[in-house]
């Protein structure tokens, strides 16, 4: 079965997790660091990790399998999980592949550096109903790919 992991702490796109999930009838997993409200109409449970800033991405990473998808923006955890087979989407509906996932790296690394170095920016742009939009349909998309891939 389908598995959807969430990096939950910040993530902007829950509850259209949960009616997509709801639809296909599919387990959705929350990893946060700290509690949080579950849905009634959906296989849902919350991992709620201890220690530092990376606990639930570990976490997400030792756990999904290539049958799952996982939703969250932060690029490292994007990587760990495509190396397993994941599928990885971000809330703004961007679907990390393994040919995107280097520039994505490389890019994170030279703002880091950038910033590092007093170089500001306006960090990332506002999240818009039409990011919901596309996260909606990116994540349908997915779900029929894997449904596909593993019957």
């Amino acid at each position: 079965m389908i598995n959807i992991y969430i990096d939950a702490d910040s993530c902007p796109v829950k509850q259209e997790v949960y009616r997509v999930a709801a639809r296909y009838r599919l387990d959705v997993t929350l990893v946060s660091n700290s509690r949080m409200k579950l849905p009634d109409n959906v296989s849902a449970r919350l991992v709620i990790v201890d220690g530092g800033m990376d606990a639930a991405d570990d976490w997400i990473a030792e756990h999904a399998t290539d049958r799952d998808i996982v939703v969250s923006a932060d690029i490292p955890l994007a990587a760990r999980c495509l190396k397993i087979g994941a599928k990885v989407i971000g809330p703004k509906g961007h679907l990390f592949s393994e040919e995107s996932i280097g520039d994505a790296l490389a890019t994170r690394e030279l703002m880091n550096h950038l910033r590092d170095m007093g170089e500001t920016g306006g960090g990332p742009a506002p999240f818009e109903k039409r990011d919901r939009s596309r996260f909606l349909h990116q994540l349908d998309e997915v779900i029929q790919t894997v449904l596909r891939e593993k019957n």
